[in-house]
């Protein structure tokens, strides 16, 4: 285990904002745990999301051909530049990963393909995943840390899913690879988080479905989950209860089946049975 971050960020004067999630990891064991599990090799360019105060960038960059490593707090770019002096492949963008748009990005350096390598707060882990995958040039993969919480959320099997499990399944294969204790971290979190990792693929070669109807439909379900999905499924996209019900019954599902309970192929068929419908139902309400 190597020294905690405290005395550099107190040289500094930085403290951890809590409003920005920033629990920064630096147990050696479990940065080159992260390195490893990204299977990460010398042709390969990184993009680190939240370097923080730069020990997994560090680590990052004795394997990768190039680290570019988007922060969003501009005080830890001091920071980050101080630790980061000697690491010729790591180039540090101040900026919010969420406005960044990854293939205008690797452009840049003139990148055709890239790893995500994150360990991100908590509370944005969703709306990080689905901005990745939403961009015109998806990672190979995605290996991070996250909420123990949120990761078993994304691994969820029918009976269990949700919205952040059809949206990290739709786009890759999810799994954890291991637990990381909070004492990994300074400060120490009040959670344990988990080290997933996301093999991502073509889902037109997985979910044969129009991808932006599908997650329309997936939305909808899960807008009000603890009803019925006939009922859900009425409310949010304005269509006839009768026409979701013989569609339940076309590919087999219960008329009281909940969106929790559907398997990634029932909303793939679900969105091809209601596809019609919702077109006529977006014209009715445009017109």
């Amino acid at each position: 285990m190597i020294q905690k971050p405290s005395a550099l960020l107190k040289k500094f004067d930085f403290y951890p904002k809590k409003s920005l999630g920033q629990n920064f990891l630096y147990d050696s064991v479990w940065i080159n745990r992260i390195v490893t599990a990204a299977e990460i090799s010398r042709a390969d360019v990184v993009l680190e999301i939240g370097p923080g105060s730069g020990s997994l960038t560090t680590a990052l960059s004795s394997v990768a051909r190039k680290v570019i490593a988007v922060e969003i707090d501009n005080r830890l770019i001091p920071i980050l530049n101080h630790v980061l002096v000697e690491n010729r492949n790591v180039t540090v963008i101040l900026g919010d990963i969420l406005e960044c748009e990854p293939h205008k990005l690797m452009a840049q350096y003139d990148v055709s393909t890239f790893v995500v390598v994150a360990n991100i707060p908590y509370y944005i882990t969703g709306q990080i995943i689905r901005h990745l995958f939403q961009s015109s040039m998806l990672p190979r993969s995605i290996t991070m840390s996250v909420q123990r919480e949120v990761a078993e959320r994304m691994i969820a099997t029918p009976g269990q899913m949700n919205l952040l499990a059809v949206s990290a399944q739709f786009y890759s294969d999810v799994k954890i690879v291991d637990y990381i204790p909070a004492g990994a971290f300074y400060p120490v979190p009040a959670v344990d988080s988990a080290l997933v990792r996301l093999d991502v693929f073509d889902p037109a070669n997985h979910i044969h479905a129009d991808s932006s109807l599908f997650f329309r439909i997936v939305r909808a379900g899960f807008g009000q989950k603890r009803k019925q999905l006939q009922n859900a499924l009425s409310n949010g996209l304005r269509i006839n209860k009768e026409q979701i019900l013989n569609a339940l019954a076309n590919i087999g599902l219960d008329s009281r089946c909940r969106a929790q309970t559907l398997t990634m192929q029932d909303w793939a068929d679900l969105t091809n049975m209601l596809s019609d419908a919702v077109a006529i139902a977006t014209n009715q309400s445009s017109s």
